[in-house]
């Protein structure tokens, strides 16, 4: 195992599994021991349960999928009830996802977990979603509107807060400054990229909401460019996430800039793959006569 420390808490892996890909931990017990991992990313929570929108809501596209749950799930009241006893009891890292439609849902949603005495190490905050006070806009889309939100978060918490970004802005630097400047920990990048698809025969796209979140390894080097560039502006840890399927592609994240990783789309091929490739990793490391793999971090040597 590689044994990493990440805002003052071990990790026995630098392995995370990213939200939505994972659901609670407990639906894959069966296929992993979940404790094996460096820690999991619960899929979002928000105030009220969600359905999540109409199907189909996912389609497969070349080297990834796009996807349109509409953050299904079972709303924060049951989440405290049914989930955090399970999560209370896991032996790695615990991190709450948390979304909302307004400022309020998210401080709602929050000061409810705040309550029930978790384990969990933080929270990750999705600004990806629709604003419905401004119009539909997301929350990390504006700099001014992701900072007014993490400093409400960091108000409430003495757990450690991650900003999660979108890739779908003009300048990721500019929100995870204003995210930074408000109070955030660390950031994790990135969100899923907008994409669409559309099948020639019925001539309808391919997902209920036209549009959805395009994820897997077709974005690693969009999620790369991201990284370093966040890497390059801010001085906080940070969490890399987009189509990671091998331990090179997990050493590549690290020399762009991030600490830790986060696997998503390959969750749903190979449950098990986020303890596969951490032993792959370690044999990488020794490969690259690599003691330690906060050595590699931003190491990126330029031409």
């Amino acid at each position: 195992m590689i044994n990493i420390k990440f805002l003052e808490h071990e990790f026995i892996s630098p392995i995370l599994v990213a939200s939505g890909t994972f659901g609670y931990g407990h639906e894959v017990t069966d296929l992993v021991d979940v404790n094996q991992l460096g820690g999991i990313v619960t899929k979002s929570v928000t105030l009220n349960p969600r359905e999540g929108n109409p199907p189909p809501r996912i389609a497969e596209t070349s080297s990834g999928m796009l996807n349109s749950i509409g953050l299904a799930n079972v709303g924060v009241k049951s989440f405290c009830r049914k989930k955090i006893p399970f999560l209370n009891n896991l032996k790695t890292n615990v991190i709450i996802n948390i979304a909302g439609s307004k400022i309020e849902d998210y401080i709602e949603t929050l000061d409810t977990i705040e309550t029930v005495g978790g384990k969990h190490i933080g929270y990750e905050i999705n600004i990806s979603c629709p604003n419905v006070k401004e119009g539909g806009m997301a929350f990390g889309v504006d700099p001014k509107v992701a900072g007014k939100l993490t400093a409400e978060m960091r108000k409430r918490t003495k757990k450690k807060l991650i900003i999660k970004l979108s890739p779908n802005v003009t300048k990721i630097e500019d929100i995870a400054k204003a995210s930074v400047d408000n109070g955030a920990d660390a950031l994790s990048a990135i969100n899923t990229v907008v994409g669409m698809s559309i099948d020639i025969r019925t001539k309808k796209p391919k997902l209920f909401t036209n549009q959805g979140g395009l994820s897997g390894p077709a974005i690693k080097p969009i999620a790369i460019a991201n990284v370093h560039k966040i890497f390059r502006a801010v001085d906080v840890p940070i969490i890399g996430i987009g189509g990671i399927s091998n331990a090179s592609d997990i050493v590549e994240f690290i020399l762009a800039g991030a600490d830790l990783v986060q696997i998503g789309t390959m969750n749903f091929k190979y449950p098990s793959i986020g303890v596969k490739l951490s032993d792959e990793l370690e044999a990488l490391c020794k490969e690259l006569r690599v003691s330690n793999l906060s050595e590699l971090k931003g190491q990126i040597q330029y031409w």
